[in-house]
């Protein structure tokens, strides 16, 4: 199979990918809206037992698996869950991180259309970034975001003014009751400051921008350390082919792609960078 890089690579169909896939199990289901609830309530076990580094690694796991799995999963609704169901728990569980569910799901979901469009995407734009740059858009990020909802999508607004005064009232109890309950305003603190390495993660380290081939302006990553550094989260150019598959099936989606990869001659960002087979994914 090759693949001819002046036109669009002939990938598969998604009937085709869907048939390969394992089906979603109703425990998978469940499991994308009460892990980063249940990640929430065991940060504030483990806080009022004094249990600090597991309080730290809780939150630290949230930014996985908000940002970067289940809340994305309910971005995309492809989770098992209808569509307005989705986004109902995706307001919750991102209020629960100091952001707007409504601003993220808009963002990313333009951000599939648009990239790699500067002007037209905000989220990707990181990636024209240097780094130093992009380590400066972390702490604006999710404002600059906020903004250009509000600008581009006036009939979100109500819904976004709204969850963004419940995120500024839900900061303000952690402020009130830093006396009695430090928890609350440390937690709120570490999810803000956790947020600012979303453009580094999600946008400089995964497009490739420059490139003129769709198939090759998101990075290729395989190899075990990374799978453990990510918590095998980096799947980025699976999921921009097939945004539709959720996150609990990338390592499938990965492995069935890997011929097509191979037949583009794909650059492959690996550690260790030799493997006796290139794609795949250990």
């Amino acid at each position: 199979m090759i693949l001819n890089m002046s036109m669009k690579p002939t990938l598969p169909k998604y009937s085709t990918i869907k048939a390969q896939l394992t089906p979603l199990r109703w425990y998978e289901t469940a499991a994308t809206v009460a892990i980063p609830i249940g990640t929430m309530i065991a940060y504030f076990v483990f806080a009022h037992y004094q249990l600090y580094v597991l309080a730290f690694v809780a939150v630290f796991y949230l930014s996985f698996v908000t940002y970067g799995s289940c809340s994305h999963d309910l971005v995309h609704a492809n989770c098992g869950l209808r569509r307005r169901t989705s986004y109902f728990w995706l307001s919750i569980i991102e209020l629960g991180m100091l952001r707007s569910g409504t601003v993220y799901r808009l963002v990313h979901l333009n951000h599939h259309h648009h990239y790699p469009n500067f002007e037209l995407d905000p989220e990707g734009r990181a990636s024209y970034f240097s780094l130093f740059r992009t380590l400066i858009e972390g702490p604006i990020f999710q404002f600059r975001l906020l903004f250009w909802a509000l600008s581009n999508y006036p009939a979100k607004r109500p819904l976004i003014v709204l969850e963004t005064l419940l995120c500024i009232v839900f900061f303000a109890i952690g402020i009130a009751l830093w006396t009695s309950l430090p928890q609350i305003l440390i937690y709120q603190i570490l999810v803000i400051t956790g947020s600012w390495v979303i453009p580094f993660i999600t946008s400089y380290l995964v497009h490739l921008p420059h490139e003129p081939h769709p198939i090759r302006q998101t990075r290729l990553y395989r190899g075990i350390f990374f799978r453990v550094m990510a918590l095998d989260h980096l799947y980025h150019l699976e999921h921009h082919l097939y945004p539709m598959v959720p996150h609990y099936r990338w390592t499938q989606l990965a492995t069935i792609l890997n011929p097509y990869f191979e037949a583009a001659n794909l650059a492959v960002t690996s550690i260790p960078e030799h493997r006796p087979e290139q794609y795949n994914l250990n």
